[in-house]
């Protein structure tokens, strides 16, 4: 079994209804950012970064996501009868994402800065981690509501609570998904046991990013975007 990831899950089966009316005959994966749709500039990542075997669930208007996705070579993996969150949905799409270590991407947000993906990947240490998230402080978290998800210690170590701000990027190892009764289940559960082990690490972005839940997210994003081309 591989211990360093070279696979991609893209989470974009959910209803985006923090989004309201622009998400009525539109997945959020398909809302543009600067005239690009959300979801390709995750691809962008991915790409940048080298990875190759993308994998994107799909469930809310899942024709349009697939009819976008299947021709740029992303496997799909279709939750047709309900969304089962990003765990079970991480569980489901193993058999396209391969044994090992993988690599995990919210498809709502943008970044500045060093590419999130080799970010994670220059830190992961498979002796010591079963996941590695990578944070921001609150104050670079764009469009983020609250003080914060985890608590860092200086070698990296989770706890929860307020503290840093989780972006939706990770390095996470899927065996434990098959110990996991339930169909229906966050990744929070993994974690939260990962963290009881002392195996839940994480590591911060070094440049910005902005949160694109709400339509008022689609300008701060821009505006993100913007500055970052222009320092």
């Amino acid at each position: 079994m591989r211990n360093h990831p070279d696979a991609l899950m893209l989470f974009a089966a959910g209803f985006g209804t923090r989004m309201g009316s622009l998400t009525q005959a539109v997945p959020k994966p398909l809302i543009e950012v600067e005239g690009k749709p959300l979801v390709d500039h995750a691809l962008d990542i991915a790409h940048a970064a080298g990875i190759d075997r993308v994998v994107a669930n799909l469930h809310y208007l899942p024709e349009q996501l697939a009819a976008h996705l299947a021709p740029k070579g992303v496997a799909l993996s279709l939750e047709d009868e309900q969304i089962l969150e990003t765990g079970g949905g991480l569980r489901q799409a193993l058999p396209l994402l391969g044994e090992g270590p993988v690599f995990t991407l919210n498809t709502d947000a943008v970044w500045s800065g060093r590419n999130p993906l080799e970010e994670l990947a220059a830190t992961w240490d498979p002796s010591r981690m079963d996941a590695l998230l990578l944070l921001l402080p609150p104050d670079r978290a764009t469009g983020h509501n609250g003080t914060g998800d985890f608590t860092m210690t200086s070698d990296g170590r989770l706890s929860r609570g307020p503290g840093y701000v989780y972006s939706g990027a990770q390095i996470i190892r899927t065996d434990a998904l098959a110990d996991i009764a339930e169909p229906v289940f966050s990744l929070n559960l993994l974690w939260d046991r990962m963290a009881a082990n002392d195996r839940l690490f994480g590591t911060l972005h070094d440049g910005g990013w902005c949160d694109v839940g709400r339509p008022e997210g689609i300008a701060q994003a821009e505006a993100l975007l913007k500055t970052a081309r222009n320092v």
